[in-house]
């Protein structure tokens, strides 16, 4: 259930960040063992084909968690920066030895100029309040090579914005994402619903390509 509630100011949004991480540190490990095995092969390889090239490819995975998904990279033959806000989180996923990872905020994110050929954002760009997003989607665009792709998996909604399980989630449409990712510069490539297979009303992840163009427009 979510509780509607737009922040206003940087110091809510300041709260929204201590909120959300604090739910997350106080189940990191169960996280971890709830959430290992889940099948995200699909986005993986919806960045990867999008970004083209052969391996090493240099992927940032923002909102890393535990780590799972620079494994995956890794094995692949890439070179995978992972980027967390949750201290138990960036320990776990330093542990594996998949790529280095680092200890950030994405309300607060630092990030080198063109470095990245791809940004996997799995399951994280949903936590970001709308008076945030435009900053961010900016600071990832700085982030990535020209012609790099960033890939989203968001859960989806009617745009209702607020605290959902103690956790600040924003669940948009399609043509609001759109509007939103666009707005930052970026070129829709595709998009898809998750889990595959299933009818619409069960698919409550929508996955979104994007690619920052070669060129300034």
């Amino acid at each position: 259930m979510t509780s509607a509630y737009r922040p206003d100011s940087p110091e809510a949004l300041r709260r929204i960040s201590a909120g959300t991480l604090a739910h997350y540190r106080s189940f990191a490990e169960a996280y971890r063992d709830g959430t290992w095995q889940h099948d995200v092969s699909q986005n993986i390889a919806a960045l990867l084909d999008a970004i083209g090239g052969a391996p090493p490819l240099r992927i940032l995975d923002l909102g890393c968690g535990p780590g799972r998904d620079l494994v995956a990279l890794r094995r692949l033959g890439h070179e995978p920066t992972g980027l967390d806000a949750c201290p138990e989180f960036v320990a776990m996923a330093r542990e594996l030895k998949a790529g280095e990872v680092w200890l950030q905020d994405v309300l607060a994110l630092d990030l080198p100029t063109a470095r990245f050929d791809g940004v996997f954002a799995n399951a994280v760009l949903f936590h970001v309040p709308s008076l945030a997003l435009p900053r961010v989607l900016r600071d990832l665009w700085q982030a990535l090579k020209p012609g790099g792709v960033l890939f989203s998996s968001n859960q989806r909604g009617d745009n209702e914005e607020g605290f959902a399980d103690r956790r600040y989630a924003c669940f948009w449409d399609l043509p609001t994402w759109r509007r939103a990712v666009e707005g930052a510069g970026f070129i829709l490539l595709d998009h898809y619903y998750r889990p595959p297979g299933k009818p619409r009303h069960q698919q409550p992840w929508l996955a979104t390509v994007w690619r920052k163009p070669s060129q300034p427009r």
